[in-house]
């Protein structure tokens, strides 16, 4: 009888997570699009994390089943069908604001090296037409900037590239697809999520020997403080 082979195992695990906060804000469905993909895009790399999210939900229902029944106005059913048959229903699940970690087509030989929830937005990571920003910097554009803010890309970043200094004007998701950077707040890896806030000017570079690819997504556009950043703000779109 063969012997039974073992279960493939994850070949690493994340080192940076998001804050309880940012986990709360996403099982509650309150991030935008930009930021809910990279949480998402997280949690199918992070068991622990997905665990975590686990709790908050069931803490969440836990509280709902608690609260006492409100009336409901003799209206509301009529107008909220009224509203549904109105507003259009989203043309991918994948693209709603609680984007799900697992919520993906079903991988083939091209996408099997991208996590589920990019699936839904790329077809695959070798057969993307990156744009030139820099030398050593390349984007693709995920999701254009929106009316209040938001926006999300894939950057690819050469070896020993450094992006532009930079503030935040909001939030800044950072997730590490391939490769790796640091900045001064510590060095990412695949699968590592970088969380900052209007608090926190960096400068990432990209320090490994393979390019660094990562998902980049703002609720606010950055704040560059270099005449060169400032230079190329319009064409980054972050």
């Amino acid at each position: 009888m063969t012997a039974r082979q073992p279960a493939a195992r994850q070949l690493f695990l994340p080192n940076h997570h998001p804050s309880d906060a940012l986990l709360v804000a996403y099982g509650a469905g309150s991030l935008g699009e930009g930021l809910s993909l990279a949480v998402a895009v997280h949690l199918a790399h992070c068991p622990d994390c997905r665990a975590t999210l686990a709790e908050v939900e069931a803490l969440g229902g836990a509280l709902l089943e608690d609260l006492p029944p409100a009336p409901l106005e003799s209206l509301s059913l009529a107008a909220t069908l009224d509203r549904l048959e109105r507003e259009e229903a989203p043309g991918n699940p994948c693209k709603a604001m609680r984007i799900r970690p697992q919520c993906s087509r079903p991988a083939g030989p091209a996408t099997a090296s991208l996590p589920g929830p990019l699936r839904a937005y790329v077809p695959s990571l070798e057969t993307l037409s990156w744009q030139r920003l820099a030398p050593g910097v390349r984007r693709v554009e995920l999701l254009p900037r929106t009316s209040s803010g938001g926006a999300a890309q894939l950057l690819r970043i050469a070896p020993g590239t450094a992006l532009p200094h930079h503030g935040h004007g909001g939030l800044e998701l950072t997730v590490v697809l391939s490769g790796h950077f640091a900045d001064e707040l510590g060095r990412y890896g695949p699968g590592d999520l970088a969380e900052v806030d209007g608090d926190t000017n960096h400068q990432p570079i990209a320090d490994s020997h393979r390019d660094c690819i990562c998902l980049i997504a703002t609720d606010a556009p950055l704040r560059f403080t270099g005449l060169m950043g400032r230079l190329m703000q319009p064409f980054i779109g972050l």
